[in-house]
């Protein structure tokens, strides 16, 4: 009975610890989620300016090889 109450211990540790582990990647991953949040916003912000009041023309486009 005691083996089986040791093991039941092992197990249940081993449990918490990768629970643990689980626990600091979500918290890493959503610290990564939240800066690539801001740095999309900023480039969106960059890129409205710079829009355009007039239609384009598409033939500004075109590299110059053409």
């Amino acid at each position: 009975m005691e083996s089986r109450l040791t093991e039941l211990e092992i197990k249940l540790g081993l449990g918490e610890d990768h629970l643990e582990q689980l626990n600091r990647t979500v918290y890493r991953q959503q610290q990564q989620i939240d800066l690539l949040q801001i740095q999309v916003r900023e480039l969106y912000q960059m890129i409205q300016p710079s829009a355009p009041s007039e239609p384009r023309n598409l033939r500004d486009d075109i590299p110059p090889h053409y």
